[in-house]
This record gives C-alpha cells, sequence and structure tokens, in this order.
C-alpha cells in the first residue's frame, strides 16, 4: 500500500510540473514576451519531469508484484511461474495454512501419470520438531528446519507397474508442486532422498513408511525472502533439431 500511495504523489507532483511549464509559455504567449521566458527554469522542471516518468515507470513495472504479494489470489500466467521458479532455501518465520497446502497437493495430483496408476503418495510436514529431524536426513536437506512446511513425495511400489516409473510419476507431482509453489507466492526447494541409501532409510524410519513405500524426495517450503533469484538457464547448445 505505501508503494501505491508513493506512486500517487508521483503523478501528482508531475501533474504539478506540467501545469507550470504550460503556465510559463502561454503567459508569455499571450503577453507578446517570448525573450523574457526563463528557459534554465523551463529545463530544470522538464528534466525533473523526466525524472518523475521514469520513477513511475519503475513503480508500474513493480505494480503486479506489489498487488500480488497482497492478494495471492492473484496468479501469474503459465509461463511466468515456468520461467520465475527458483529453489528457495531462505524463508522467513512465517507459518502456512492449510489452504495453501491443498493448493500444493491438488498441483501435484494433477500431475501425469503412466496408465493413470497415481502411484504417489503425499506427507505433509507441519510439526516443528519432525521438521527439525527431517533436516539431519542429508547435508541438502537442512533448509528443511527453517521452513514452514514440508511434503514428502513417495511412491508406493503396491500401485502401477512393476518398476519404478512411478519415479517419473512422482517427479511429474513434484514439479507440479514446486510450480504450484511459484504462483501462490511460496518458496520451495526439491531435496532429492531416494538415490542416496543412507538418507532414504533415515526418512522411511521417521515417517514410518511402510516397506513398499519409497520417499522420492522432500520438498522444503516456506515464505522467500526475496534472496534468492531465477536463473537464465536457456542454451540453445542443448537443442539438437530432427537428430543428434
Amino acid at each position: 500500500m505505501n508503494q501505491i500511495i508513493y506512486l500517487f504523489i508521483i503523478i501528482i507532483t508531475i501533474e504539478k510540473n506540467i501545469y507550470q511549464i504550460f503556465y510559463e509559455l502561454i503567459s508569455r504567449k499571450y503577453s507578446m514576451n517570448f525573450k523574457g521566458i526563463r528557459w534554465r527554469c523551463i529545463m530544470k522542471k522538464i528534466e525533473k519531469l523526466m525524472l518523475y516518468i521514469a520513477l513511475i515507470f519503475i513503480e508500474f513495472t513493480a505494480i503486479p508484484e506489489i498487488l500480488f504479494a497482497q492478494n495471492p489470489l492473484i496468479i501469474p500466467d503459465a509461463l511466468t511461474v515456468i520461467h520465475n521458479r527458483k529453489s528457495v532455501r531462505k524463508y522467513l518465520n512465517k507459518p502456512m495454512n492449510n489452504e495453501q497446502l491443498e493448493i500444493l497437493l491438488r498441483a501435484g495430483m494433477a500431475a501425469p501419470t503412466a496408465g493413470d496408476k497415481r502411484p504417489w503418495v503425499f506427507i505433509v510436514i507441519t510439526d516443528q520438531a519432525m521438521l527439525d529431524s527431517l533436516s539431519l536426513a542429508s547435508r541438502g536437506t537442512s533448509m528443511i528446519s527453517s521452513a514452514a512446511a514440508a511434503i514428502a513425495v513417495c511412491g508406493d511400489t503396491r500401485i502401477g507397474f512393476k518398476s519404478e516409473v512411478w519415479v517419473q510419476d512422482c517427479s511429474a507431482a513434484s514439479e507440479n508442486i514446486l510450480l504450484a509453489a511459484e504462483a501462490i507466492g511460496l518458496g520451495a526447494v526439491w531435496t532429492g532422498i531416494y538415490l542416496n541409501e543412507e538418507p532414504t532409510k533415515y526418512v522411511k524410519k521417521m515417517l514410518g513408511l511402510p516397506l513398499e513405500v519409497y520417499p522420492l524426495n522432500i520438498i522444503s517450503i516456506g515464505y522467500p525472502t526475496g534472496e534468492e533469484k531465477p536463473k537464465n538457464k536457456w542454451n540453445t547448445t542443448k537443442i539438437h533439431w530432427e537428430k543428434w
């Protein structure tokens, strides 16, 4: 709201400067005394005017971000979300609510899945003691202790094909969760578990997972501090047309 008030003040100041410039020119025009026009004064006002226009341009580019922060129901378009997504490991000390978590879970369950088997299972963690314990799973999970919540994306090997296709299904679900978090103003990071034997055993024990259920990852979630920024990963050398 402070930014919007500031923007309003800039607009009023611009109108005032325009009025003063035109008053100076018009008053001289009707008096037929053009030699008396204070050109230096007018140029200074024009310089101020250009500065204010630049400021208002900067503010207008920030307005969508301001409004989005104030109203998380304003969701950016899909491509903006995709390109703004980043791994967020630093969070504000601010709790999440169940509605936000449900949005993320619904996004996860909207992912593609081989044969429509949906072998995914999601363990939602908000208890601080459990978050602290899970942060000890590996060197890459330390940020979980400062997160508002975490979601362990697991695969139930009793469901679906008799192979590790569940890894692909749960990976697609995980990416959906990461994008949904970005879309509603949260920050998240995927911490890998499954490919590491010791972290897998540790997480299975901590979460009480059945023998046939494996943790693919733990997604750490919270309100971002704003320190982490998206990266431009576009690289044409990674692209081949028709064949290698």
